[in-house]
């Protein structure tokens, strides 16, 4: 007799019921947004609200300066992505293709870095930016977060795992390295930009201490330093804090999703060798 097999396969029966767990915290802060204060004041509190209640939203995008806040993030996030994805892939396609004296110590020394907490260079960080004339002001955010050693060690791995050839070929045909980086690597290493691209959003649009430090004055304040004195300020406005709060994780979400094939692809492909 013949075995009926599942349409799908069996770890999604164990994956489905941990997906859906992970969501709950979300799913709840969706459903708090569009709460009355009143409801979720509500002890016990209620799982599901009378009615679609706005007011969280109105009161966030009216009343404080989130607007502000979210271009501030924006703009951050922007500089620094592209700035990673330009400076991190010549990094790395130096480290991966060009040898030259020093190359594996400086390499080594640049891997070092990455288990330096930043606590330890908090400090001589905030010295540079103040010796610079930007405290206060968004270049204090962005000059920092321009180049990471983690993306230009991705941009390494993934560049060591393309086969030559390609390159070789384009070599004879006269092109230079910055002409081969442009026309013949980077049209392969989409998945490698789009996770050097997600990480960086993740990591500068969720920053809250360095920006804490390097920010005064409420009209340069991120979204998610903005949030944080917000929720400071108007702790019995739970709706608002609710709505703030979504709006601080949708283009996070929104981001993951959109490049999450291409974060998986890279994730195996640059494990392949080093």
């Amino acid at each position: 007799m013949k075995t009926k097999s599942l349409p799908f396969s069996p770890w999604h029966l164990v994956l489905a019921p941990l997906a859906i767990l992970f969501a709950l915290p979300l799913l709840w802060l969706l459903v708090s947004s569009v709460m009355s204060n009143a409801e979720i004041n509500r002890f016990p509190p209620a799982l599901i609200p009378a009615g679609i209640n706005l007011d969280g939203y109105r009161f966030v995008l009216g009343n404080a300066l989130f607007p502000r806040w979210f271009v501030n993030s924006l703009i951050v996030s922007s500089v620094a992505v592209t700035a990673n994805l330009v400076l991190g892939s010549l990094g790395g396609y130096a480290f991966a293709r060009m040898r030259f004296a020093g190359s594996k110590l400086l390499l080594g020394l640049m891997l070092a870095t990455m288990v330096i907490p930043f606590q330890l260079t908090m400090i001589p960080t905030f010295l540079v930016m103040k010796e610079l004339g930007l405290i206060d002001t968004l270049g204090a955010l962005i000059i920092p977060s321009l180049v990471t050693p983690f993306s230009v060690f991705l941009f390494r791995q993934f560049f060591v795992s393309l086969p030559r050839e390609l390159e070789e070929a384009a070599w004879l045909d006269g092109c230079g390295r910055l002409r081969i980086l442009i026309s013949v690597v980077l049209p392969l290493a989409r998945p490698a930009l789009s996770t050097v691209a997600v990480l960086t959003f993740l990591s500068t649009w969720n920053d809250l201490t360095w920006p804490l430090i390097a920010i005064n004055h409420d009209t340069n304040y991120t979204l998610q330093l903005g949030l944080t004195t917000f929720q400071g300020q108007h702790h019995t406005q739970w709706a608002a804090v609710m709505a703030g709060n979504v709006i601080t994780v949708l283009p996070v979400l929104l981001g993951f999703l959109l490049a999450q094939k291409a974060f998986i692809r890279s994730l195996a492909s640059t494990g392949l060798k080093g």
